[in-house]
C-alpha cells in the first residue's frame, strides 16, 4: 500500500500523475498547508523539511516500509521500482535525470518565485517581478529549444516530463504565453492529453478553487514562513484509489 501525503500543488501533482501512469493504487492523505498541517509532529516524522509531497510505501525494499520525501526522490524511487519511465541504459537514464534535475533546480524554484512576486506578494516589488519573469522566459526558451529536437525532454516520455508539466500549467502567472514557444506548446498539449495526466490532476480537485484569491492573514503567514499553525490534529486518509486500466 502506498500513502501519498498531498495538497494540490505542482510538486504533488508530479507524483499523483506518475502513480496514475503506473496504475498503482494509492491512498491520499491531505496535508492542508494553509492551516499548517505540514508542521505537525506526525508529518515532521515523515518529512523533516515540512513540505509536501511525501510518500510511504508499505511494500518497500525487502518488503519493509519506506518513507520518502522530496518529489524528485519519490519519482525516481517509483520509476525504478516499477522499471517504467526511467530507461535502463546509462545514456538514456542520465538524460532523464538531467531534465528532472533541471526541473528541481530551475523550473520549480524560479517559476515558484515568479508565482510569489507576481501573484502572492503583499506588495509589488518591481525588481523582483522583472527578475523572475525574465528568468521564467529564459527557462521557457531552454525547454522550447530542447523540444525542437526531441519529442519529449529526454527523448521518450518519462518522469522528467511529468515533473515539468505541472509547473507550466499556470504559465500566465509567470508572465508567459505558450503561443510564443511553438515546440513547448506542442509538447504541453501532448502531455495534457494523456488520460493518466488528467486523472493525476483531479486528485483532491474538490479542494482546489482556481478562482480563489491570494491567501490572507494566518494562511499567508503559514504558507510563506512567518508562522506555524498550532493545529496538531492528526491527518486522516481522504481517498483510496484502486488499480487503473
Amino acid at each position: 500500500m502506498i500513502e501519498l501525503y498531498f495538497w494540490p500543488t505542482p510538486n504533488c501533482y508530479k507524483v499523483s500523475i506518475l502513480l496514475e501512469e503506473l496504475s498503482v493504487p494509492f491512498t491520499v492523505i491531505p496535508i492542508h498547508i494553509g492551516k499548517g498541517e505540514q508542521y505537525t509532529p506526525e508529518f515532521q516524522s515523515i518529512n523533516p523539511n515540512n513540505k509536501v509531497p511525501a510518500l510511504v510505501d508499505h511494500d518497500g525494499p525487502d518488503g519493509k516500509p519506506i518513507t520518502i520525501f522530496e518529489s524528485g526522490a519519490i519519482m525516481i524511487y517509483l520509476a525504478e521500482k516499477s522499471e517504467k519511465f526511467m530507461p535502463q541504459s546509462t545514456a538514456s537514464r542520465i538524460a532523464v535525470l538531467e531534465w528532472l534535475m533541471f526541473q528541481m533546480g530551475s523550473v520549480g524554484p524560479m517559476l515558484g518565485q515568479a508565482h510569489h512576486f507576481r501573484k502572492y506578494s503583499k506588495i509589488t516589488i518591481p525588481y523582483a517581478v522583472d527578475r523572475y519573469t525574465k528568468e521564467a522566459t529564459r527557462i521557457y526558451n531552454v525547454l522550447d529549444k530542447r523540444l525542437g529536437i526531441t519529442p519529449f525532454l529526454a527523448g521518450d516520455y518519462s518522469i522528467a516530463d511529468m515533473a515539468v508539466y505541472p509547473w507550466l500549467r499556470p504559465y500566465r502567472w509567470q508572465g508567459q504565453e505558450l503561443s510564443e514557444f511553438s515546440n513547448l506548446q506542442r509538447w504541453y498539449s501532448a502531455v495534457r492529453e494523456r488520460p493518466a495526466v488528467q486523472r493525476g490532476l483531479k486528485v483532491m480537485e474538490e479542494r482546489l478553487n482556481p478562482n480563489k484569491g491570494k491567501p490572507t492573514g494566518d494562511a499567508w503567514d503559514i504558507l510563506f514562513g512567518s508562522s506555524h499553525s498550532d493545529d496538531k490534529k492528526q491527518t486522516k486518509p481522504l481517498v483510496n484509489k484502486g488499480p487503473r486500466s
